[in-house]
């Protein structure tokens, strides 16, 4: 046998010992998307989200008025930016089951990526081909109650996470850069923190080189470029509906819902029912507030150091943490967090997990929209309706701990190579 050959065979051997758990992933997560979907029908889900983003669409074709629109039994409103409504007109083209399967099948997809780009994220896997990592992952991440009701409800939140993953793992110098997130604010404003993230790490490292320009500047303002061209053609297109948004509607915190029911799982609604009132007014403005420094604090010294996954997850935490309103399925962000948990503790990692897989908020009473026993909960419901912002926390907390940590091996490496004898000129 040729030494050409040896090496042909070599390289076969290896690509199907990769290709095995790559396949066993594959029917692995097949089998769980398939039972979750029987699930799913089984429990007569709504997707009472989906039929509102398809009336968002229609009103658009048909020149209504989005911000006056009352849709479902439940006569929920749109809250969304209007370039949102542009993009949902999308949905009106097929008819209403179909457009149920197309959006569950859509993601189901988006599970997968989510999966994948937080694996890229957090530089892992290590040993197994990425495909067959992204594709366990998801097989599991798709049982998550997070995720459950982004599916359950039709949502868009996997999408979201998806558009500003993306962005934030693409190759450094790409001309991508800041599209996605831009995109991503422009459907909904939460995903508008990391734009303050890139350009606040980019204002220290400018500081700090004495420089005027930098990437994540650059990145910054494409993204914010990009807001702003959807908040334009929003403009252009939905005048009426756009001048009414950005004027009023962006203020309404209590249009999404009670600020108190136990689907929101940011400060506010921790606050409301603590505090057993639907409007915990200052208290809740002092709160985030800190939090938001506190949050945005570790996520720039993350960005600074090097630390790009621990500065992502940091900033989607806190937005969800400080947002009015983050209901339980906004936290997708599960998915990534717990990936990059799992690098830095195992325990951690699987604590979080089962937290996000527990439906443990569920256990609690709940209402309806109509009773509200959220108001009068007892101190371990509070607790209990409260973990998607105490997992939130204590990330925030092991985030500090690993930044601090980089920088001291940071500085080690700096100081080491300080003490080096620079090499005689020749």
């Amino acid at each position: 046998m040729t030494a050409t050959q040896r090496i042909a065979d070599a390289t076969a051997e290896r690509d199907r010992r990769l290709r095995r758990p790559t396949v066993v992933a594959a029917a692995v997560c097949l089998v769980s998307f398939a039972a979750f979907c029987l699930a799913q029908r089984a429990a007569h889900v709504s997707m009472i989200d989906l039929t509102v983003y398809r009336a968002e669409g229609w009103t658009v074709r048909q020149g209504g008025d989005l911000y006056a629109m009352r849709v479902t039994h439940a006569q929920l409103p749109n809250t969304y930016p209007p370039f949102a409504a542009l993009l949902f007109t999308a949905l009106t083209v097929l008819p209403a089951g179909a457009a149920r399967i197309a959006v569950t099948a859509l993601n189901l997809g988006l599970l997968v990526a989510l999966a994948s780009l937080s694996l890229r994220l957090a530089g892992l896997p290590r040993r197994l081909p990425p495909a067959a990592a992204a594709l366990a992952v998801a097989a599991v991440a798709v049982w998550s109650e997070p995720v459950w009701t982004t599916l359950r409800y039709g949502q868009i939140n996997l999408l979201l996470a998806v558009l500003v993953l993306w962005d934030l793992t693409l190759r450094k110098g790409s001309r991508a850069a800041g599209v996605g997130i831009g995109i991503a604010a422009g459907i909904k404003l939460t995903p508008a923190l990391f734009v303050v993230l890139l350009a606040a790490g980019g204002l220290v490292l400018a500081w700090r080189r004495r420089e005027r320009w930098n990437d994540h500047l650059r990145h910054a303002s494409v993204a914010a470029a990009v807001l702003a061209a959807t908040v334009g053609l929003s403009a252009v297109v939905l005048p009426h509906d756009s001048r009414r948004f950005w004027t009023g509607v962006i203020f309404s915190a209590d249009r999404a819902g009670h600020g108190e029911d136990t689907a929101n799982q940011s400060l506010r609604g921790v606050l409301a029912r603590a505090l057993h009132t639907g409007d915990p007014g200052t208290w809740w403005l002092v709160t985030a507030a800190l939090v938001a420094c506190a949050g945005l604090a570790v996520a720039v010294a993350a960005l600074v150091s090097g630390a790009r996954a621990w500065a992502v997850v940091s900033c989607a935490v806190t937005a969800l943490l400080v947002s009015p309103v983050s209901w339980s399925h906004h936290w997708v962000w599960a998915v990534p967090l717990v990936v990059l948990l799992s690098r830095a503790s195992r325990a951690g990692a699987v604590a979080a997990g089962l937290v996000f897989c527990s439906y443990g908020l569920w256990l609690i009473p709940h209402g309806d929209g109509v009773a509200r026993p959220e108001l009068h909960q007892s101190a371990g419901q509070m607790a209990l309706s409260a973990v998607y912002p105490a997992v939130g926390a204590a990330f925030l907390c092991v985030a500090a701990v690993a930044v601090r940590r980089q920088r001291a091996r940071s500085r080690g490496t700096s100081g080491a190579r300080s003490l080096t004898p620079a090499p005689h000129a020749p």
